[in-house]
Order: C-alpha cells, then sequence, then structure tokens
C-alpha cells in the first residue's frame, strides 16, 4: 500500500509540477534553432473555416481576416456550413456576395463533421499555404505574417499560433498554466499538437483527414512529426476566445481526451522513443495525463487505507488525506471557493473528463460532429 501511495503521488508530482519546470528548464539550456529563411514574396494562403451555426460569429470572424496585415490578393477565406440551422447559411450567401474576390462558401448537404469538411475545403483551396482556423475566433492583425514566417523554416512542417482566452473562470486560469507549457516544449524543441483555432500547414503537405478522427488539430501535427517534420508554436501569432465555464469546459475536454485515446490506437509509433521525434514531451504531456484520473483514486484510497493502519507511514499519510479532502471540498464549492475553489473544480473536472472519455471511446460513443 505504501507502494501505492508513493508511486501515485510520483506521477501526480512530475505530471502537474515537475515536467513543466523540466521542459522549462530545457527550454532555457537547450533552445531549438530556428533556420528561417526570408520571405522576399509572401505565399497564397487559403483560410479554411468549418462553419456550425455559427451566425454570432461570421461578421466578427470575416472582419479580423480582412483586416490581417496581409496582402488581400494572396488570401482567401473559404467557409463551409456543416448543415447549420441558424442563419448561418443566409449570412455566409451574403458574405460571398459582398467581398466576392476573396469570400467563397460552400454547404454540406449531410451533416458530415469537422474532418470532411476541411478534406472538402482542402481540394477546393487554391493557396499554397493553408491556414486551418475555427469560426469562434477572432484574429490579431498580424497572426498570419507571423505563422507564415515561421513556416518558412524549411525544418518546420506547422507553425501553430496561441489561443487567448478572456475570463477569469477556472478553465481560463488552467489555459494560462497549458500555454506556458506548450510555449516551453515549442522553446526546446516543439509542441505536440496545435490549437484547431489557428494553425497553418504547406498545402501540399496536407493529407485527407480521416472521417472519424476527432483531434484533426493533433492528428496532423503527430503525421508532421513522424514524418521527420517539426510543429513550432508561435507565441506572437494570437487568436482570442472566451474562457467556458466549466460545464461547458467539461464537455470539450470530454471530446479531446476521448481523441487522445483514439489517437494512441490508430498512432502507436507516437509511444515509440525511436519513432517519435517528441516522445518525451508526447509522454509527459498527452500521455500522463491520461494516467493521472487513476492515480488520484489510488492517492486517496491507500492515504485512507495507511492512516487506517498506523505505522510509520501513518502520519505522512493522514496529513495527505486531510490535504486531499479540503481540495475536493474547495472542488464543490466551485467559484464560492475564489480563486483555488475555481482552479480546484476544473482540476477536478478534467481528469473526470478523463474516465468519461475514455468510456466513450471505448464504447465507439464520441460524435465527430459539433
Amino acid at each position: 500500500m505504501a507502494f501505492s501511495f508513493f508511486l501515485s503521488l510520483l506521477i501526480l508530482a512530475y505530471t502537474y509540477v515537475g515536467y513543466p519546470l523540466l521542459v522549462g528548464v530545457m527550454a532555457r539550456l537547450f533552445p531549438r534553432r530556428a533556420n528561417g529563411t526570408e520571405l522576399h514574396t509572401l505565399p497564397m494562403v487559403s483560410a479554411l473555416i468549418p462553419v456550425y451555426n455559427g451566425e454570432a460569429f461570421i461578421r466578427e470572424k470575416l472582419d479580423s481576416l480582412l483586416t490581417l496585415d496581409y496582402p488581400a490578393d494572396r488570401l482567401e477565406i473559404l467557409f463551409c456550413s456543416d448543415c447549420s440551422e441558424d442563419g448561418t447559411n443566409v449570412l455566409l450567401d451574403a458574405c460571398a456576395r459582398e467581398y466576392p474576390d476573396q469570400v467563397r462558401v460552400f454547404f454540406m448537404q449531410a451533416r458530415s463533421g469537422k474532418p470532411a469538411i476541411l478534406n472538402r475545403l482542402r481540394r477546393e483551396a487554391r493557396g499554397q499555404v493553408l491556414l486551418m482556423t475555427d469560426i469562434r475566433q477572432p484574429l490579431e492583425k498580424r497572426c498570419l505574417r507571423y505563422l507564415v514566417e515561421g513556416l518558412a523554416d524549411p525544418q518546420v512542417g506547422i507553425a501553430g499560433g496561441q489561443l487567448c482566452l478572456r475570463g477569469e473562470t477556472g478553465a481560463g486560469l488552467y489555459w494560462k498554466y497549458e500555454n506556458y507549457i506548450r510555449q516551453s516544449e515549442s522553446a526546446y524543441r516543439g509542441v505536440t499538437g496545435v490549437s484547431g483555432s489557428l494553425y497553418v500547414i504547406a498545402a501540399a503537405d496536407m493529407q485527407d483527414l480521416p472521417k472519424d478522427i476527432i483531434l484533426d488539430d493533433v492528428w496532423v501535427p503527430s503525421l508532421q512529426w513522424l514524418q521527420g517534420q517539426e510543429v513550432i508554436l508561435v507565441p506572437e501569432a494570437i487568436a482570442w476566445d472566451r474562457a467556458m465555464e466549466d460545464n461547458r469546459e467539461f464537455v470539450r475536454k470530454v471530446r479531446t481526451l476521448a481523441g487522445n485515446y483514439q489517437l494512441l490506437r490508430r498512432l502507436p509509433a507516437l509511444l515509440l522513443p525511436w519513432k517519435n521525434p517528441v516522445w518525451f514531451e508526447f509522454f509527459s504531456h498527452k500521455f500522463m495525463r491520461l494516467v493521472c484520473p487513476w492515480a488520484l483514486l489510488v492517492l486517496f484510497g491507500s492515504s485512507f487505507f495507511l492512516w487506517l493502519q498506523g505505522g510509520g507511514a501513518d502520519r505522512m499519510a493522514g496529513i495527505f488525506l486531510i490535504a486531499q479532502i479540503a481540495f475536493y471540498l474547495f472542488a464543490l464549492l466551485g467559484e464560492r471557493g475564489g480563486r483555488m475553489g475555481k482552479l480546484a473544480r476544473t482540476f477536478v473536472l478534467l481528469n473526470v473528463a478523463a474516465l468519461v472519455g475514455l468510456w466513450r471511446f471505448l464504447r465507439g460513443s464520441q460524435k465527430i460532429a459539433w
């Protein structure tokens, strides 16, 4: 029981504290060397934007794209509606008529999900570079230039932007911690995934997505790594979104973690150090997050039984048992527990989401469409 206690504690400490500190130190001691080339001519870019019931976001998104610091004749904007049920289709038609030289719109005949839409838009695109972005998040003015400059490095297969969240929800606070890890990973060697809201890839490198893939923004970077190309984060390239409340973040996270299990089944080479150039980052950041919910359960159970048994380890086990109970009480309080309550609730929900994600993966019940 003592072994279970210390092993689970070690797993949690390494995953949430040790690894972020370690990769931050590695980034300082062994920074990634960029081999960027000066761009004399900006490439033609096609922005691919899947939409489902996005009426409330279309105008702001389009305005942010049209005002990018990028030549208008080098940027085309492609929308595709996945059988939207609000006013999306009418609004997209109006946008295409208003900006006929830059905007093209397409409509799916049946609900298909994001992978099928991206496959269709990829075939319609005329650009040398594909800008993958979602409908919700407006982009900052210079972000496309920063991304294209990052992609100019011949070692780089994907340049991803940074998603910044407005709001002080628990998810928003947790995302700042995640962004620190991603920036450190990129500064050291590269990131294992990107935000689907903002990344660029050469059109020639983009393959058709499996129509049932859940996480296109991890699947595509994983293929690039396995093919010898690097994936980097460009922190100056920013997309904005609102931090979700915990209930909505839980739904999103269940989908994400079910997608991680699917990814491991489809691409087991990611767990092989001799095949995956960023095995250390993938194992520490992705795989260990799937182990942590079980480590939390073992830590609580072993703490309780060691405390009951008494002996040399009972005092330490008792302290950890009290600390865990206090933490979970803060999680129950949520916003009423202040900043600590928000973080505790988000942490617990994200780990519960990993268990639900595993259940949906095993049952094959995770939906691909929005």
